[in-house]
């Protein structure tokens, strides 16, 4: 695979800081809506309604119609972006619920995770080059996903859930043809029906929440740019970006949530402050070998 050009890697990287930084407050936006009586599985469908109609006036704004009306002539990449989108909607619906169960600590420790699992994934797959920093790196997080499972007694599943599951879908996104804003439109397409199908009948057996007040309506509608934003603003980077430069900016968005999870009261036990320090190390290590390298890259 080859690396960005040097004019696309600064509005790249920008992207990806933007995007990263809006999914690390994003807990804050899910609580909101719990404390108003919404339950993840409304969240989640309203999340999946919004998103279209915001993603669709990306594509409208691009001029792309065109290029959605190619892609639905192309089996290929609408399995591509089918797959995709199972795996963007397994990565929402572990983290809503997470989020919604007081489990933001962990939740965060799986995009802790990530950023290594797409280093590995880019070696393995798009024959990435994986520095000694890199396995160093990797090793310390087994090791802090090992103490993070004594510390819970059991394997942190929603940790490496989410950690697999967006490590597919960056995986999925690379391989899709298609600009940015084509492939989320039709990703949101996918999942607009079902949505819309739930919210109707919670809204008919008077469960739901939408026009029941301002602020939560509010609230409900703002899913589709909170959804779509970022989906867009990764999706653009990540198609510019080497798999390895994409998790090393992942990082910001855990930071936020850990100190968010800490913020809001959640437990932080001595055994799981180590398997976070081993962590951590893992990202010291990773961040080491980037900064190296840039610097290498920068004399040459």
């Amino acid at each position: 695979m080859t690396t960005s050009s040097a004019p696309d890697a600064r509005p790249a990287y920008v992207a990806g800081v933007a995007c990263y930084s809006l999914w690390g407050f994003l807990p804050l936006y899910f609580h909101l809506l719990a404390k108003l009586g919404v339950g993840s599985l409304e969240m989640i469908a309203h999340r999946t309604l919004w998103s279209v109609l915001w993603a669709g006036g990306l594509v409208l704004l691009a001029r792309q119609g065109g290029q959605v009306a190619a892609v639905l002539r192309q089996p290929k990449t609408l399995l591509l972006l089918l797959l995709s989108t199972l795996a963007i909607f397994s990565n929402w619906t572990i983290y809503v619920v997470a989020v919604n169960a007081g489990k933001v600590i962990e939740a965060s420790l799986g995009y802790y995770i990530n950023p290594l699992m797409n280093m590995a994934a880019g070696a393995l797959l798009f024959r990435e080059r994986m520095s000694l920093e890199g396995k160093i790196a990797i090793g310390l997080a087994a090791v802090g996903v090992a103490i993070q499972t004594a510390a819970l007694g059991h394997l942190p599943l929603v940790s490496l859930g989410l950690a697999l599951t967006f490590c597919v879908y960056a995986i999925l996104r690379k391989q899709v043809k298609a600009d940015a804003q084509t492939g989320l439109f039709i990703e949101c397409a996918y999942l607009a029906l079902p949505g819309l199908a739930y919210v109707w009948h919670l809204q008919a057996s008077g469960a739901g929440h939408f026009g029941s007040g301002a602020p939560v309506t509010l609230l409900l509608m703002l899913a589709g740019p909170a959804t779509v934003v970022p989906l867009a603003l990764f999706a653009w980077s990540a198609r510019r970006l080497p798999l390895s430069a994409v998790g090393f900016l992942q990082f910001i968005a855990p930071t936020i949530q850990f100190l968010l999870g800490v913020a809001l009261g959640e437990a932080f036990t001595p055994m799981r402050a180590l398997s976070f320090l081993f962590i951590w190390l893992g990202v010291a290590v990773f961040a080491y070998g980037a900064w190296r390298r840039t610097r290498v890259t920068a004399a040459v």
